[in-house]
Order: structure tokens, then C-alpha cells, then sequence
């Protein structure tokens, strides 16, 4: 009971106007301008948006509230627990893309639902409900990480046609190189595979609606002779997932990026010459100098690696993190700024000119831009502007 308690006061304190410390910002505009761009590479075409991973770290809910403006065939999530978040927040269809023990079916709610289904052992039971079932299968045509090999298609598509109560509603894959800068022969060679399994489906009488083979960055060169679909993942969130050198590139620079994450300074220090800051004092004061502390650090999704060397920002100032950045705090240098206890900190800018915008730091300190922002904190405060 004291916990259900707190629960409930914690979330009544988030979705007033209480003042969190720590806040991620959302533009819807930024949203929609995404979605629309990748349409615009195929007109005709469905969009599948991927809110997988707490909607890649943006926030599940949040994202599919504003996608309700956006016109989409599904919102894929992983598992059926995100489908069930935000089953009645979302005016769309879900797709749910992640594995689901057999003995779980009885358990979840299929309207609404499609579902991607890795086995046929899967199939009957969803089929043992006794219900219309929406089906999309996965092909593995050479991520090799799932999907059906070519031995198993044809029993797949048997269980299909025994239990006309599941509908096959979809066929997909997964690109393992649509970012590969230097060559798109693997790409090519796995669009080929998917093709030809996908004739081979249609031959046996099935009509799905949705075939997607492309994600973002595969939407700039895929050319199958069956997709009508796109799945957007990253792209969906602004973020580039081609290097500079590829010659898509530039397809994908107008995208937008949609989040940018705040702090707030909580404690101003003076330091002398020679002060050290943070864990193994990593960092010595060269100079007499002024610093801030952010109640933010690894735990909430400021990677460690920025330590002593990553920067943010206020009001177009860049500010250098110095010391060690900790679990729940970063220090900056705000020497001859006038910053002071409750002064707004940028630790992640939505202006990608900015040298801690996703991209930015990405590029600057060898991480992983997915991995930026999937590892923001789900305690973090997300709001939608």
C-alpha cells in the first residue's frame, strides 16, 4: 500500500507543474516534419513508426501522443508490455515486433494488435485463442539474428492455411548494411533474397498488405520490387544514421532532431588554483575558476566518457564538463559567466551546429548515437512542446 502510495504521488507530481531538475523537451513540429520528409522518398508508401526501446529513449507515451497528428499505417514497439502502454493512448495500429512466450497469448489483448511471429509454434497459440490474429512474418535473409531461414518458410505457411483465424497481414526483414558508407552489395543481395520469397508467398495464395524491407537509412537506396512499407526508426527521432561519406547522405540531412535534454544547477563553487574536481581528480584547477554542479551524470544518460572532455551549453555559451562525470552528477566550468543556483543547463542541443547535439557528440567522442539517447533515463521528466 505505501508503495502503490508513493507511486501514485510521484506521478501526480510529474504531470503538474512541479519543476523537475532535470527535463527532456519534445518537439511535435520537429515529429511530423520527420515523417513527412520520409514519405516524401516514397509517396506511395506506408510508414511504420518505431517507438521500440521507450520510443529510442524519447519516451514511449509522449511519442505516441504526437504521432496522433501524423498519418501512419502502425507504431511498432518491441514487446507486448510497451503495446499495452499505450494501446489506448495511440489512434493507431500496433505492431508488436518482439518475442512472446507461448504460454503469454492467453494473457494479452490482440485488438489492435498485429504481431510478428518468429515460429509455428508461436502461430498455434495464437491460433488456440480461436480469434483473428494479424500476422506479419520476418525473413532472415541474412541479418541472421531472426526471421525464418528458407527450410522453414513452407511449414510456416502451412500452420497459415490450417488455421484461417490467423491472417497473414505482413511480410518483412531486416537490412544488416543499409548503413554501409562503402558499398551497397549486401544490401542489394539481401532485397534479392526477399523478393523472391515474397513471390513465393504470393504464389501460395496469401495477399499481404504490408510488405517492409527498409528502415531510415535503408529508405534511401532499397529498390524492392514488392515493399510498400518503411519502418521508421531513427530517423523518425531526427537523427542521421549515414556517415558523411556515404553518398545517401545527403537524402537524409533535413531531418530534424526532436529531443533536447535540460539541467538545472544546483550548486555553484569557487575553485583555486590547483583544486581538484570529482572522482580520482581527474581534473586540477589551472587557475582560480567557477564551477557548477548538475544533478544529472550516468545514470540519466550522460556517458561517462564525456568526462574531463564533453561540453554543454547555455545560451549559445559552450561550457566544458570538467572532472569525472557521476551517477547523478556532471560538473561544468562557468568561469566569468553570470550563472548562478537554478540557471537552466542544455546538456543535449536539438542544433546540430552545437558541439553537444547527438550528432556532435557522437561524432566527437566515438559513441553510438542510438545509444545516446536510448540510454536516457525513463525517470527523466519528458514533456512536448
Amino acid at each position: 500500500m505505501f508503495r502503490k502510495i508513493v507511486k501514485q504521488s510521484i506521478e501526480y507530481l510529474t504531470s503538474n507543474d512541479y519543476q523537475t531538475l532535470n527535463l527532456i523537451e519534445l518537439s511535435s513540429k520537429r515529429v511530423i516534419h520527420n515523417v513527412r520528409l520520409i514519405s516524401s522518398f516514397h509517396p506511395s508508401f506506408g510508414i511504420v513508426a518505431v517507438l521500440k526501446s521507450n520510443a529510442y529513449g524519447h519516451g514511449l507515451i509522449e511519442m505516441s501522443k504526437i504521432l496522433n497528428d501524423a498519418e501512419l499505417n502502425f507504431i511498432a514497439v518491441d514487446g507486448y508490455f510497451e503495446a499495452a502502454k499505450v494501446r489506448d493512448i495511440s489512434r493507431h495500429k500496433l505492431l508488436v515486433m518482439g518475442y512472446i512466450k507461448p504460454e503469454n497469448v492467453k494473457l494479452i489483448d490482440t485488438k489492435k494488435c498485429s504481431f510478428v511471429i518468429q515460429d509455428t509454434v508461436g502461430l498455434l497459440a495464437l491460433a488456440s485463442l480461436g480469434k483473428p490474429i494479424n500476422i506479419h512474418v520476418e525473413i532472415n535473409t541474412g541479418m541472421n539474428r531472426l526471421g525464418l531461414g528458407m527450410n522453414e518458410i513452407g511449414d510456416y505457411l502451412k500452420v497459415l492455411k490450417d488455421h484461417p483465424s490467423l491472417r497473414l497481414e505482413g511480410v518483412m526483414t531486416h537490412l544488416a548494411d543499409a548503413d554501409n558508407e562503402n558499398s551497397d552489395e549486401f544490401t542489394e543481395k539481401q532485397v534479392k533474397l526477399f523478393d523472391l520469397t515474397v513471390q513465393d508467398v504470393l504464389s501460395q495464395g496469401f495477399k499481404p498488405k504490408y510488405i517492409h524491407i527498409a528502415q531510415t537509412a535503408g529508405s534511401t537506396k532499397v529498390q524492392s520490387i514488392y515493399a510498400n512499407a518503411i519502418r521508421l526508426g531513427i530517423g523518425l527521432y531526427g537523427i542521421n544514421p549515414l556517415s558523411q561519406q556515404d553518398a545517401s547522405f545527403s537524402k537524409l540531412e533535413k531531418l530534424q532532431p526532436v529531443l533536447e535534454l535540460k539541467s538545472t544547477l544546483i550548486k555553484c563553487i569557487d575553485l583555486r588554483k590547483g583544486d581538484k574536481v570529482s572522482y580520482n581528480g581527474i581534473f586540477t584547477a589551472p587557475k582560480a575558476m567557477r564551477i557548477g554542479v548538475m544533478p544529472i551524470g550516468y545514470y540519466e544518460g550522460v556517458p561517462r566518457e564525456l568526462s574531463n572532455k564533453g561540453q554543454v551549453s547555455h545560451m549559445g555559451n559552450v561550457l566544458n564538463i570538467v572532472g569525472r562525470v557521476c551517477m547523478n552528477h556532471t560538473m561544468i566550468d562557468i568561469t566569468g559567466l553570470n550563472l548562478n543556483v537554478n540557471d537552466t543547463i542544455t546538456v543535449i542541443s536539438a542544433d546540430q551546429s552545437m558541439p553537444n547535439s547527438i550528432s556532435s557528440i557522437s561524432k566527437g567522442h566515438n559513441l553510438f548515437s542510438y545509444g545516446l539517447v536510448t540510454s536516457l533515463s525513463s525517470s527523466i521528466r519528458r514533456i512536448i512542446k
